[in-house]
């Protein structure tokens, strides 16, 4: 495919859109939220007829929300519209209480609730959500288009994106013998993305150790197979509940390279050969392959196209984190394309987006490798796995590994002075029982100012609506005197009792525009 087409003078009813995104899952969704909070047209185009295909729905569907996911849906009312994870334990609820429920692997090796100590995640103890959630795909999709098109989305299925091309105003997207206009393109669109191959980017990384099935089967001896997660001399496989089944056969990735069609009789032999019982299937209902390819883009934006999530990193499911990785980017770029397309971006903001997000994604794919390589079936990986198993097994060890799974050490190297610059803001709750988390339902900016200093406030009038200016004392205010905090909730500057207006300035012309 190329990205460079014939233009196609037909035009859909939208003359030109802010922003088209490719891809209708929760990454593009999310995205659509943020820029149309922002009074950004939107248009989604998803290729998939249908919303939801039975791989996103449970048991398949389940998934861990991270805490800057659930910090993100807190913050723009949308964690509590999510109903699954209300009827299933929240696995943090029994921390601290010597309780040992499993919450969490790495590697296939668990990790439980009861050896976690959050005491050490002192930025977090003034947080009104979890670190971890479990959520359902299908859920989160429907909730994440509800609000889409709630805020004035456009969302478009059955349509994929055949190519585009882009001049120095504009990207035309070619999608269904139609044309539609855009000022931006974000591809969304996936592993395969369609954006990423057309729009030239390099997709950097390392070849697969494994493929991996994710099946739905019925079984005439399901007493052969245990329950849960079992390692192998060959391989892995899981069974969540009786015939659904996730396994993991070290040949390279081969088979999902091939061409062979998906069988029942292959995926016996599969399972047969990495349990190493003569199990039979009677039924294959669903099936589907992946692997461990991790690959990332070098550059996260060409011109006036840009890559979130699957498109722009692939990695195995492996804990989880692709989603979570996904939503980040989301949350990330919209608010900075937004003031872009509105001429209120600093210089540099939407260049931002990739030299902050780009090593969270190689962090993510690092850690994906490092699973992979104590799952083999050699003597090698089975040494470091119980290495690995043996930290796991001590409070220091794991808490590191909760933290890293749940995204707690997230976040970026912004400077300055204060260290919780770059990290998430702690949720204060002011003395009415208004909580920062509230106050960015809008999407703002907010400079919180807890003592009331007139000259805080003269510079946040500089900055009219774009930053919301909160006075006032928190109920617990962790030794600070005043918080600027980005529109997606990262802190970009703090003073304790004595701050800095003229840092307070730089910090605040790095993210915003003066009126």
């Amino acid at each position: 495919m190329k990205a460079t087409l014939k233009s196609n003078k037909s035009t859909s009813n939208h003359s030109i859109y802010d922003v088209i995104i490719s891809g209708a899952g929760p990454v593009g969704l999310f995205l659509a939220c943020e820029l149309a909070l922002a009074k950004c047209s939107v248009l989604i185009l998803e290729k998939a007829e249908h919303p939801h295909s039975p791989l996103k729905q449970v048991p398949f569907g389940i998934r861990g929300l991270s805490a800057p996911t659930i910090e993100a849906l807190y913050r723009r009312g949308l964690l509590n519209e999510l109903e699954l994870h209300k009827h299933l334990k929240n696995p943090h609820q029994n921390a601290g209480q010597g309780a040992r429920r499993q919450v969490g692997h790495f590697a296939g090796i668990p990790f439980h609730d009861g050896d976690i100590d959050t005491s050490q995640w002192s930025y977090r103890l003034q947080s009104s959500t979890a670190p971890s959630l479990i959520s359902e795909m299908a859920e989160l999709e429907t909730v994440l288009a509800c609000r889409a098109e709630a805020l004035g989305a456009e969302v478009r299925r059955g349509l994929a994106i055949a190519g585009f091309y882009q001049t120095a105003d504009g990207v035309t997207v070619q999608s269904g013998g139609r044309s539609f206009q855009s000022k931006w393109l974000v591809g969304c669109d996936g592993s395969r993305s369609v954006v990423r191959k057309a729009g030239g980017f390099d997709f950097a990384g390392t070849e697969p150790e494994f493929t991996g099935y994710t099946a739905k089967v019925d079984i005439t001896n399901p007493e052969k197979l245990s329950q849960g997660r079992n390692v192998t001399p060959t391989g892995m496989y899981l069974q969540s509940q009786p015939g659904y089944l996730v396994i993991q056969d070290f040949d390279g990735g081969a088979f999902h390279s091939s061409e062979e069609p998906l069988t029942l009789e292959h995926v016996q032999d599969v399972l047969r050969r990495v349990s190493g019982t003569n199990v039979s299937i009677s039924a294959l209902h669903i099936a589907t392959t992946w692997t461990d390819r991790a690959r990332q883009a070098t550059t996260y934006r060409n011109g006036r196209v840009l890559l979130a999530g699957d498109a722009a990193h692939i990695h195995a499911p492996l804990g989880g984190q692709g989603l979570n990785l996904g939503l980040g980017d989301a949350l990330n770029l919209g608010w900075k394309l937004a003031l872009t397309i509105q001429n209120k971006a600093p210089e540099g903001l939407l260049d931002s987006y990739y030299t902050e997000r780009y090593p969270i994604g190689a962090q993510v794919l690092d850690w994906s490798r490092a699973q992979v390589a104590i799952m083999k079936p050699t003597p090698q990986a089975h040494a470091l796995n119980a290495i690995i198993r043996d930290i796991m097994n001590t409070r220091d060890g794991a808490t590191y590994f909760a933290g890293k799974v749940w995204g707690i050490f997230t976040h970026y190297n912004l400077g300055g002075r204060n260290p919780l610059a770059g990290h998430s803001v702690p949720n204060f709750e002011l003395e009415d029982g208004t909580t920062v988390g509230e106050l960015m339902h809008d999407g703002r900016g907010i400079l919180l100012d807890f003592h009331r200093n007139a000259s805080i406030k003269a510079l946040a009038d500089k900055y009219g609506d774009r930053i919301r200016y909160v006075s006032g004392r928190a109920k617990e205010q962790l030794g600070f005197s005043a918080v600027l905090v980005r529109p997606d909730g990262i802190i970009a500057w703090a003073a304790d009792e004595a701050p800095d207006c003229n840092e307070l300035q730089k910090a605040a012309a790095r993210w915003f525009v003066c009126d």
